[in-house]
């Protein structure tokens, strides 16, 4: 039994946010070149603080590598026949770390302001929880305060400010 098969939540499902029908589903081997498409539309601010540079075809068969091989499960959200937004859970196989997952989500430019970001957050948090993950973290800049309080509605909370972190 996979990973995402023994999850105890149901993929594919629809709902309407903000008048749009949005489909929640788990990303698969079919998926890279959506994924390119979306990330290669995403603005220059947004790709600047990705961890990996998603717009690369290799960095994109890694992370389908790394779904087949049940590190990361990524849930998509997808509306008018394109994706809109992504959320993923990460595990470390290093055993002392195996408890921790980190999160990282992206919403495409067009669907923000509508709660997705929201829903996506919540639903990859959820896995994380029913993965067993005991420590569950998520990176960001301070002025993303939109994200900052979806995590925070979560439990998050702040354990490091790292001045001069990031940069432009």
């Amino acid at each position: 039994m996979t990973q995402a098969s023994a999850l105890q939540r149901t993929y594919p499902w629809t709902t309407n946010l903000d008048g749009l029908q949005v489909t929640f589903r788990l990303m698969g081997t079919a998926d890279r070149d959506a994924v390119l498409a979306f990330a290669r539309a995403l603005p220059e601010d947004d790709l600047m603080f990705l961890r990996t540079d998603v717009t690369q075809p290799q960095v994109v068969d890694e992370w389908i590598g790394n779904i087949q091989a049940e590190r990361t499960i990524t849930v998509m959200a997808e509306t008018e026949g394109k994706l809109a937004g992504y959320a993923s859970i990460h595990r470390n196989e290093v055993l002392w770390t195996r408890h921790v997952g980190e999160i990282r989500v992206q919403v495409g430019r067009d669907y923000r302001g509508i709660g997705l970001g929201k829903r996506l957050t919540n639903e990859v948090f959820a896995i994380a929880k029913e993965l067993g993950l005991k420590k569950i973290t998520a990176q960001m800049t301070t002025d993303q305060r939109s994200a900052r309080q979806v995590f925070e509605h979560l439990g998050f909370r702040p354990e490091a400010l790292l001045a001069d972190y990031a940069m432009s």
